[in-house]
């Protein structure tokens, strides 16, 4: 009997064990993100992300709407004043205004930031140049670019 009683432990230990174990780097509750594209002009972000949800999640999202998925993008982007242009299912774009410091003469500053979770794949696009971070919760650095403001 009390091999049974062990064994009916070890079971439902591992059973909430794994699930936490399992969970990964590029995922925030029901979110996995895929990718992501900011794309930089006149001090202003362009975000594009891509991600997938849970299954069961999907469902839920459809009938009771999409504030908390907005919620938990605004919370991985860690952009607080980001405003949603679309979103979807699998994809939202997003504008993030005054992001980069403007030192007049278009000529810009977009500093260093850091994400919630990991982003498996990071393009950042400037009017001069496109950098790729692979596997990052970072933007390191910052990144200067130039834009004609007319």
């Amino acid at each position: 009997m009390r091999g049974v009683t062990v064994a009916v432990t070890v079971v439902c230990l591992l059973f909430f064990i794994i699930p936490v174990i399992a969970v990964t780097e590029d995922k925030y509750g029901y979110i996995t993100v895929k990718d992501m594209n900011i794309t930089l002009e006149q001090g202003r972000a362009y975000i594009d992300i891509h991600y997938t949800l849970d299954e069961p999640t999907r469902l839920i999202v459809l009938l009771l709407g999409k504030q908390d998925l907005k919620n938990r993008l605004l919370r991985i982007l860690n952009y607080e004043d980001a405003e949603f242009v679309h979103i979807g299912m699998d994809k939202a774009s997003l504008i993030v205004k005054d992001v980069s410091y403007n030192y007049g003469r278009g000529v810009y500053w977009f500093p260093a930031h850091r994400f919630n979770i990991m982003i498996p794949s990071l393009r950042v696009v400037t009017p001069q140049t496109s950098r790729i971070f692979q596997a990052t919760r970072e933007i390191p650095n910052g990144i200067g670019y130039f834009d004609n403001p007319g």
